[in-house]
């Protein structure tokens, strides 16, 4: 979603913010600014819609100069993109805002400060905190009393960072339902969404909690105000991953090189948590040695990708460990009446740990009677693991291409562990040679991607198409929904998935020469029902594409491509056989001509419900 980075320097920011803002490109965003107070404390503004190498074009022709300043990229919410509606957003003269999140009773707010003559320029729900802070200033209140009592009187998810020619050398940030970060500098100081805006100046990050607000001042001065008011201490963080997890290296697109490290990071999910009798259970924190045995049922929350996580889950811990699950939709899940079993296992899953709908139905579940809440997520510091009782973090490293690959990949490895976990705490036993076949699973991903080039050749087949159909049974099911999104995120091309025995209660009335089929056929039992499926879409002139274990009699012929993926451990094939799906929908949308990493109106971490 949007990005906000601000800084306090003793040098000319602009060049820290600019870079910044490029760090943020990943997140999806339509227009981006900054503003910047000059040694005289004069404020300077440039907007520009569309990327930010247009605003880059803007400052190279007027440049900003000073020691303190905030910069933005948006993604529309309230208001069309245009540069009216970019941020920062000012109150006259008096201040500056750049803002994440969404304020949920800004049009009563708005029609208050309309009555008072303020006067809007934009359409956005940002520009009334503006207003708000201006009033506040005006009314005798220094930058940080005024943000203080400002945050008191808003609804919703929001980070702020905001500057003022009152006080040359200061920014204020505030953080409700939206991250914020602070950068650690040698008398520096930084404000950030997320921490790779500030790799190039910083490796020491402060994550904000909520109701947090920071003031920011020259020499690197760092001072925080909990939601009372009160001063007070946050820990500093230093950043795991190396600034070069932000290039793409020698791969064309994030997306490529991040589908390639899936075997390096897979690894690193595996790393110590695999002992002589299988799972070590106390990789999922202190509590769970005695909490694990406990559990009756489990429920599971996510969103998108994270959701077709869950849903492989779900299989796996009902067939290994014997424990009912239920997987629910976050933005879902909260608004309706939710029954739960006694001695339940709340499970949340997330590569931020900042995804709006995530965090809210974990705090919502926190007062429905759960056992414990697990959260399954990449950013150490993230409010979802700050939040939750239990943890297991997936390793993954920071992952820049919107649509998600090795994340999807980790989380799948995680909620394995997390199966084969309570199974062994339960006294169950981890079936024949499925914990020697997860220490051999980051070799086995390497086969499946030295496949690429013969996946590339099935990609030709679908530059022209407008549709496409994926098929899976059981816990390939879900497989095929992942494959699905990713093809209509990156490729636009429109793509459903169906459970393959669903074929003759629906979708069959699409398919025919235009329509291609793509289906997994590991060899499981649902091997020849499958091979049925299949028969029924060939029977209608549709054109097949198969991945299928090598040992699997299906052979190719005219309208059946056939691409042939190593034997596997039946638990592992959901994992194996996500891999060609994702390098499938890269090759098309390469072919396409979209914008791979950045595709339209999708962003990378969704910060608002």
């Amino acid at each position: 979603m949007c990005g906000i980075v601000a800084a306090v320097a003793g040098r000319n920011v602009q060049g820290i913010l600019l870079e910044g803002l490029k760090r943020l490109e990943y997140r999806g965003y339509d227009s981006a600014g900054m503003a910047v107070l000059d040694s005289a404390g004069t404020l300077g503004r440039r907007r520009a819609l569309g990327k930010v190498a247009a605003l880059e074009a803007r400052l190279a022709e007027s440049p900003l100069g000073g020691h303190s300043g905030i910069a933005h990229t948006r993604w529309a919410t309230h208001g069309k993109p245009s540069e009216a509606n970019a941020h920062p957003h000012q109150s006259g003269d008096d201040l500056a805002v750049v803002h994440n999140g969404i304020i949920e009773n800004f049009e009563a707010l708005r029609r208050e400060l309309r009555g008072e003559g303020f006067v809007f320029t934009s359409e956005t729900d940002t520009e009334v905190v503006a207003h708000l802070l201006a009033r506040q200033l005006r009314d005798g209140k220094d930058l940080l009393a005024a943000v203080q009592a400002v945050a008191g009187g808003l609804d919703g998810a929001y980070a702020l960072g905001v500057i003022s020619p009152s006080e040359p050398g200061v920014v204020i940030g505030a953080r409700q339902g939206s991250p914020l970060v602070v950068g650690v500098g040698i008398e520096e100081a930084f404000l950030a969404s997320d921490p790779l805006a500030l790799l190039q100046v910083t490796d020491r990050f402060i994550y904000l909690e909520e109701g947090d607000v920071v003031r920011l001042a020259p020499g690197g001065e760092i001072a925080i105000f909990d939601a009372r008011g009160q001063a007070v201490e946050r820990p500093v963080r230093v950043f795991e991953h190396g600034d070069g997890a932000a290039s793409k290296g020698d791969y064309r697109h994030f997306m490529l090189k991040e589908i390639h490290e899936q075997p390096a990071v897979i690894a690193a999910t595996l790393e110590g948590r695999l002992g002589a009798e299988g799972v070590l259970v106390n990789g999922f924190g202190s509590e769970a040695q005695a909490l694990f045995p406990q559990v009756r049922q489990v429920h599971i929350v996510a969103c998108g990708t994270s959701y077709h996580a869950g849903l492989v889950a779900r299989y796996w811990l009902e067939r290994y460990a014997g424990l009912p699950t239920q997987v629910e939709v976050a933005s879902e899940y909260r608004y309706r009446r939710v029954v739960v079993p006694e001695n339940t296992l709340f499970v949340t899953l997330s590569q931020s740990g900042e995804t709006a709908d995530t965090l809210a139905a974990l705090r919502f579940a926190k007062d429905n009677g759960y056992l414990a809440s697990l959260a399954i997520c990449n950013v150490p510091g993230s409010s979802l693991v700050r939040e939750s009782d239990l943890t297991l973090l997936t390793q993954a490293g920071p992952e820049i291409g919107v649509a998600s690959t090795k994340a999807f990949t980790t989380q799948l490895t995680a909620l394995l562990l997390l199966t084969l976990a309570l199974q062994r705490v339960q006294g169950g036993e981890a079936p024949a040679g499925l914990i020697e076949a997860l220490r051999g699973l980051p070799e086995a991903v390497t086969r499946v991607l030295a496949l690429d080039d013969e996946i590339e050749s099935f990609a030709e087949a679908f530059a022209e198409k407008h549709h496409a159909l994926f098929l899976g049974r059981g816990a390939h099911y879900p497989i095929a929904l992942e494959g699905a999104l990713k093809l209509k995120e990156i490729s636009y091309i429109h793509a459903e998935a169906y459970p393959a025995g669903e074929l003759k209660h629906g979708p069959l009335a699409l398919v025919d020469s235009e329509m291609p089929v793509i289906s997994v056929a590991p060899n499981d039992e649902l091997l020849d029902k499958l091979k049925s499926n299949l028969q029924e879409v060939r029977a209608r002139g549709g054109e097949l594409f198969v991945f299928a274990d090598e040992s699997v009699a299906l052979e190719a012929g005219e309208g059946v491509r056939v691409l042939r993926l190593p034997a596997v451990h039946e638990a592992l094939a959901p994992i194996l056989y996500t891999l060609p799906l994702q390098l499938l929908s890269y090759h098309v949308a390469v072919l396409k001509g979209t914008d791979v990493d950045q595709p339209r109106n999708l962003a990378k971490s969704v910060t608002v419900e």
